[in-house]
């Protein structure tokens, strides 16, 4: 008699029901998803504490250096970022989508390992040296390559294999901002797809497991400690209206900033590695004067959160911080510009309280939640995902006084910017993507 194959020994032990066996492949996803992540995010503090051991956090280590180290490191760790991705993709045959999302909507959900790995290493080099980019994007990717490596073994279907990859990339979300509900609805509001009790049950249980892995197993903590939100009488929710019209205008010049200096870059003569390098070289100079502009910004958010900050200091590391972000996002650097976003969103929100108050006194903790509201509504300005910006902040606080301003900020500011512009980021990227595919052809 022959033995049953492994794979085959395994399945014999699951429920014949598809749903249970559909929810049982999510816990997995789950699991080893948020494990990659996690693995990038301890490889990335390792990385960081190669230059100085005594910091644990990306700004104290800029403001640690001095001016030179802040000029050099980034400059050297986009040229090395540079050259992982020039070598590392020239060796690896092009297999599936480019990132997630790519996999999900237009793709058949098949994520190339060795491509991601080599990204992800190449992400790590530009970030740990201080590029102004998030961290999280390689995390979501890797966790979303573990629901397609896993869905091609399983050698489900194709829509299965989505759902897969979806799964994977709720865990990293999950993980990487510790919002579970939102996690669970991101990817599906993104591209587009509708909520069904089919999609929504599996994503719902890999954040759980995500999340019990995250914050129980390994104890990573919320990476913004948001202030208590004050209680607010009912008029003052319209004054919330201003700050989402400023969102909904603002994130539009704020993607135009990016592709401008996108195609800025695409012009140079100086190569993928040259481009980098310039544009590490840029982070450096601002750091010289502003160490804040490194990283993704957890530290200085948190800090407009909880201390008092003038009108003049915000304003200034806010176009600090955009023009910062602009240099890595278009030099080519690998990372994600979700949490920078967040950022700019938390400075218009200040700034936008600070001009209130020239009319009406407000003490500081109103202030800072303008900044709480700022950060949702222009996050759903720029990623045209309302629904996830409100839960994620609402997760973020757990505060039922921000419900009510939140929602209509965080509406207000997705509709002018659809209006203004009626691609989100996440759309122009993939047909950013197409056209490059298409000119290289």
């Amino acid at each position: 008699m022959t033995r049953p194959s492994l794979p085959n020994f395994c399945r014999s032990f699951l429920p014949k029901d598809d749903d249970f066996r559909l929810l049982i492949a999510a816990a997995v996803i789950g699991a080893i998803g948020a494990a990659a992540a996690l693995l990038f995010h301890y490889a990335f503090i390792a990385a960081q504490k190669i230059f100085n051991p005594n910091v644990s956090e990306i700004v104290a280590l800029a403001t640690s250096l001095p001016w030179w180290g802040r000029l050099l490191l980034p400059t050297l760790g986009g040229a090395l970022g540079g050259v992982c991705l020039k070598f590392g993709l020239h060796w690896v045959a092009r297999r599936g989508a480019d990132d997630y999302l790519e996999a999900i909507t237009i793709g058949d959900g098949v994520i190339g390992a060795r491509q991601t790995l080599i990204k992800s290493c190449s992400s790590l080099c530009s970030i740990a040296s201080g590029a102004s980019i998030g961290r999280e994007g390689s995390m979501v990717q890797l966790a979303a390559m573990v629901g397609s490596a896993l869905g091609q073994k399983c050698r489900v279907s194709k829509e299965k294999l989505r759902l897969f990859v979806a799964c994977g990339a709720t865990a990293g979300i999950t993980v990487a901002y510790n919002a579970p509900i939102a996690a669970s609805i991101f990817v599906t509001e993104i591209s587009g797809g509708m909520i069904s009790k089919n999609t929504l049950g599996p994503l719902i249980v890999t954040s759980v497991i995500a999340n019990i892995m995250a914050r129980w197993l390994f104890g990573v903590t919320p990476v913004y400690q948001m202030p208590s939100f004050p209680p607010i009488a009912g008029w003052e929710v319209f004054t919330y209206v201003g700050l989402g019209i400023v969102c909904g205008f603002g994130a539009p010049l704020f993607r135009r900033i990016l592709d401008m200096f996108r195609a800025g870059f695409v012009r140079l003569p100086l190569g993928l590695i040259g481009n980098m390098a310039l544009g590490g070289l840029g982070v450096g100079l601002i750091s010289v004067w502003e160490p804040a502009v490194w990283g993704n910004g957890y530290s200085v958010v948190n800090s407009v959160l909880h201390h008092p900050w003038t009108w003049q200091a915000l304003l200034a590391i806010l176009v600090l911080k955009v023009l910062a972000t602009a240099l890595c996002s278009g030099s080519g650097a690998v990372g994600g510009v979700f949490t920078p976003t967040i950022f700019v969103g938390a400075a218009v929100g200040a700034l936008y309280g600070h001009i209130l108050g020239t009319f009406t006194p407000l003490p500081d903790t109103v202030i800072a939640s303008y900044a709480m509201v700022g950060m949702g509504a222009f996050l759903a300005s720029v990623t045209y995902a309302p629904l996830m910006c409100i839960l994620m902040i609402f997760e973020m606080t757990l505060s039922y006084e921000i419900i009510l301003p939140l929602m209509l900020a965080c509406v207000i500011g997705h509709y002018i910017a659809h209006r203004l512009r009626p691609h989100s980021i996440y759309t122009q990227r993939g047909e950013r993507k197409n056209e490059s595919r298409i000119i290289g052809s």
